[in-house]
């Protein structure tokens, strides 16, 4: 037993988070999806919608730490308008709720007076495409009758790649990535998110999607390259911003940003490789 405390102990030190609660949230969170996506799919929709506005005020709260003020309570708001409007209407129905959703948050910034607008403004519209708007290609993904397949793909996909670079950076991890944003991410966990994405993908594609495999395993690619630019670009705010994690909400994980970073880029990119593989086949 104190073997194995000492190996896990080893691991959380080298890989910079605790591995067992890691796991466990991460279970936990992959139990949530499956039961609202095989039960009643519109509460996957509201799940989405929790987690972004619990980004929400995660990335408010490290703004204002900067000296930012963006309204926590504006963008929760049009997060409920996109969600609902992705679900009634689909892509159409995400982009005119967008649409509408920027000028309305800029008008109200305009109550504020012009001191620090353009920040703030800025800050705003980061936080409403980068949160509400990508999340809405998640419920996208879930719309259809086979949502749950496509979701559960999703999952597999971006599951391997997170798992997968984890693991065999730790195990062999030696050259750094990209040291001045992620010290922790290495070549060597690259290499292996590359390889067992393109398994998970291969696999799920076949045996969940019922299509080609090789679709899956060049799809899979194109998730590597998302997730882990995805994690990279929530490290570099970070980083601008002076803290460790967004929030400590997840234990193992962090916040729900440090959960979801992966995820915003990576739902847009498999949305677009199904549409195409619909429009095509």
């Amino acid at each position: 037993m104190s073997d194995l405390h000492s190996i896990n102990e080893a691991i959380n030190a080298k890989a910079g988070r605790k591995l067992l609660p890691s796991i466990l949230v991460s279970l936990t969170l992959i139990a949530l999806v499956w039961l609202t996506l095989a039960y009643a799919r519109v509460l996957f929709a509201l799940l989405v919608a929790i987690a972004v506005a619990l980004g929400i005020r995660e990335i408010a709260r490290a703004f204002a730490a900067a000296g930012t003020h963006i309204s926590t309570r504006t963008l929760i708001v049009a997060t409920g308008g996109l969600t609902y409007a992705v679900w009634s209407a689909g892509v159409e129905g995400l982009a005119i709720a967008t649409a509408i959703a920027l000028p309305v948050l800029l008008i109200s910034r305009l109550r504020k007076g012009p001191q620090d607008f353009v920040k703030s403004a800025t800050a705003t519209t980061l936080a409403l495409i980068y949160l509400p708007f990508l999340a809405g290609f998640l419920i996208l993904l879930a719309r259809p009758d086979d949502g749950l397949a496509r979701v559960m793909t999703f999952v597999v996909l971006v599951g391997c790649n997170d798992t997968f670079g984890y693991l065999v950076g730790v195990i062999f991890g030696k050259h750094p990535l990209v040291p001045k944003i992620s010290p922790k991410k290495s070549w060597e966990g690259l290499v292996g998110s590359i390889i067992f994405t393109s398994i998970g993908g291969a696999l799920s594609f076949y045996y969940i999607l019922d299509l080609q495999w090789w679709i899956g395993a060049l799809v899979a690619l194109m998730i590597v390259f998302t997730a882990t630019s995805g994690d990279l670009i929530e490290s570099a705010m970070k980083r601008d911003l002076s803290l460790k994690d967004m929030g400590s909400l997840l234990p193992g994980h962090g916040g729900m940003l440090d959960r979801l970073d992966s995820v915003l880029l990576s739902a847009p990119a498999l949305y677009f490789a199904l549409e195409l593989v619909k429009r095509f086949s």
